[in-house]
């Protein structure tokens, strides 16, 4: 099922056209305004400026949602995925402790054959 057709003027330059393509499409806005441009200049001048405007006539502009904001964004990890990163974080922490403070043998008869 494709999702439908939005302007995104938040992040868009004139209008938000190009910008809602690029949500609609999955490619990079830029790409989208330098095949715009192109495309406009090799042969389809009036055309391409008609559905421009056409688009930004008929669509709707996008609905704005908090996390979509760049500075605000949606907690991504389930409290299982942050348990299971916090046993390996402990896991790892026990580790290194039990190397710390374990007694090295061949460490230790180093620094008794050094006495």
């Amino acid at each position: 099922m494709k999702k439908p057709f939005y302007l995104d003027k938040r992040n868009g330059k004139f209008m938000g056209v190009c910008s809602g393509l690029a949500d609609y499409t999955g490619v990079d806005a830029t790409w989208i305004r330098v095949g715009l441009v192109v495309v406009t200049l090799l042969g389809a001048f009036p055309w391409t400026l008609i559905a421009y405007g056409v688009a930004a006539w008929m669509g709707k502009p996008a609905p704005y949602t908090p996390w979509q904001d760049e500075r605000i964004t949606a907690p991504r990890a389930s409290t299982y995925e942050v348990r299971e990163s916090m046993r390996d974080i402990d896991r790892r922490m026990a580790e290194v402790e039990t190397y710390v403070t374990g007694s090295n043998s061949r460490l230790a008869r180093e620094i008794e054959e050094l006495r």
